[in-house]
């Protein structure tokens, strides 16, 4: 399959290459102090790739493997926004509104007092149930998925707060495309998003076993911060296969920096149209204002997907010195990817250990800034 970006250079973008030098020395610093094996980055710009760098080892037994530009990485909560996209493509095709009740198209939703949950409530995070959980059993059984987030419980009224759903949301949303397109959405999202944006070996909802050898193993530091361990949970085959919708995508940096290309050139690439552009205008509004996510401690200003930028002093892995308009999301402890529409730059940084807070969100602001700055 034919990438969908030319190839171009930093200046040939109108960047300036000295922060992107200072980037790579930061990231190189990091995989030398230990902070994490591996690291790739990808900065694109008016559908062009400027960059794409590849540094350390994707693998640390039983013996090193060095990473590539082939490398695929656990894309954690960065999946979130793909399994969005297949929900704006159904909106796009007037299988359902933004305010419409799940419960309109997903039979059984509403028990519980869930009848009125809309779809932006749940893609904004307002849902109201941001700690349930479904059993491993869903990934191959979607009648029981099913089942399972009709039965889910509520933990406050819906609408009434703005609080992360780790995973929960982002179930409800599989079922309802499961619902809509009596389709798998792994496939949906493979059949109707990646592969015809030329993403097919890019970008993975479900990684098919032909692609296992390229994935990167996640790791955690172990408590001392001397070495870093594989987790198994989320190396396992059944986990890479599984493609959970609000945390098991799999992904290259070029190819995260071509899908936020997409959303920014007004849902075309490659020659391809997936989206509208007045959709796309809608779900990276501000749905949630100012007001304070529960789980982040902070206004995140959330999208329907994504989240926004804003104005507010500090922000979560965007770089504090984005303009407003800037939307994106991150994985847990590893990663971030973004795009600007002011610019056209769109820019994904990928990781292969899961590092905590406070170093996490910090590294996370001076990565993104660099890029911000190169901007010119």
């Amino acid at each position: 399959m034919t990438f969908p970006l030319e190839t171009s250079s930093v200046e040939g973008l109108g960047l300036d290459p000295k922060p992107l030098g200072r980037l790579r020395e930061l990231i190189t610093a990091h995989i030398a102090e230990g902070r994490y094996p591996a690291a790739q980055i990808a900065v694109a710009r008016h559908g062009k790739l400027g960059l794409a760098w590849t540094l350390g080892d994707a693998r640390l037994e039983p013996q090193r493997v060095p990473a590539s530009n082939e490398t695929l990485w656990l894309l954690y909560s960065n999946t979130k926004v793909l399994t969005a996209c297949a929900v704006w493509t159904l909106v796009d095709r007037g299988a359902l509104a933004f305010t419409d009740r799940i419960a309109d198209h997903l039979p059984g939703f509403e028990a519980n007092g869930k009848g009125d949950i809309s779809v932006v409530q749940l893609l904004s995070h307002q849902g109201g149930f941001p700690n349930a959980q479904v059993p491993g059993e869903v990934w191959e059984d979607h009648e029981l998925l099913r089942r399972t987030v009709c039965a889910f419980t509520l933990e406050w009224t819906p609408g009434s707060r703005v609080h992360y759903h780790p995973g929960a949301a982002h179930w409800v949303a599989a079922a309802l495309i499961e619902a809509l397109t009596k389709t798998d959405y792994r496939a949906f999202i493979r059949e109707q998003i990646t592969e015809p944006l030329g993403l097919g070996d890019d970008v993975f909802v479900g990684l098919p076993d032909r692609a296992h050898g390229r994935a990167a193993d996640i790791h955690e530091p172990t408590g001392d911060g001397a070495a870093h361990v594989k987790r198994l949970e989320e190396t396992s085959p059944e986990a890479r296969r599984a493609g959970t919708p609000g945390g098991g995508g799999y992904a290259t940096a070029r190819g995260m920096a071509a899908f936020y290309q997409m959303l920014l050139r007004g849902g075309t690439l490659g020659g391809a149209r997936v989206l509208s552009p007045r959709t796309l205008a809608y779900v990276t509004r501000n749905f949630t204002g100012e007001r304070v996510d529960g789980a982040m401690g902070m206004a995140m200003h959330r999208g329907l997907g994504p989240h926004l930028r804003g104005t507010t002093e500090t922000i979560r892995g965007l770089g504090s010195l984005a303009f407003p308009g800037t939307f994106g999301h991150g994985g847990v402890g590893t990663s971030y990817c973004w795009a600007d529409p002011d610019s056209g730059v769109s820019f994904a940084y990928l990781t292969n250990s899961r590092v905590p807070d406070p170093w996490h969100s910090a590294r996370l602001d001076r990565v993104s800034n660099l890029v911000h700055v190169s901007i010119v």
